[in-house]
């Protein structure tokens, strides 16, 4: 019933397209979704996770995760993180990773809302230290759709991964597309 709701929702409501489809087969990755440049990113997430049947953890500021809506953040799968300390967030995903049969982690490399000349990296080494591939979400507010990638295992080099990875979101523009 969440799903069908879900779908009506994306689809009816909202007139958003989805393109291409997580994997059935591969049951670890790690999921990037750009561009991130507002709080609605949230909601449309959570409408594509139950449409799609996906069960992704995400990580969020720790601040998110105190008060009243903390069991909600949870809930859809938050993990709190305390950004101000360097507590190895990426060994700590990895170790679930490793800890896990199923385990599908999504993130904004971006790291923030607001716009960035550089990517934050932490999961291109969690994909690399778990051996995981990275599933590629454009989440495009001027197209109004969502366009979901074949998994990319890195490759070992760096910069030519990150332009790889980088090349499947061309044009995609956020919900403010100065911050895109």
């Amino acid at each position: 019933m969440v799903k069908l709701i879900s779908s009506w929702i994306y689809h009816t409501l909202l007139g958003w397209e989805l393109k291409g489809a997580f994997p059935k087969e591969i049951r670890k990755y790690v999921i990037i979704v750009y561009p991130h440049t507002s709080w609605r990113d949230f909601t449309m997430g959570l409408l594509i996770k139950y449409m799609t049947g996906i069960q992704a953890f995400y990580i969020g500021k720790k601040s998110l995760f105190k008060g009243g809506l903390g069991w909600f953040f949870r809930y859809f799968g938050g993990i709190p993180v305390d950004r101000s300390k360097n507590d190895k967030v990426v060994a700590q995903i990895v170790s679930k990773f490793n800890s896990k049969e199923d385990f599908i982690f999504a993130l904004s490399p971006e790291g923030t809302r607001k716009k960035v000349k550089n990517w934050k990296t932490g999961f291109y080494y969690i994909a690399e230290e778990a051996n995981v591939p990275i599933v590629k979400v454009a989440l495009d507010y001027g197209m109004k759709e969502v366009r979901i990638s074949t998994p990319y295992f890195t490759q070992g080099f760096f910069e030519d991964d990150i332009e790889n990875l980088k090349a499947h979101f061309k044009g995609a523009k956020g919900y403010h597309p100065d911050c895109s």
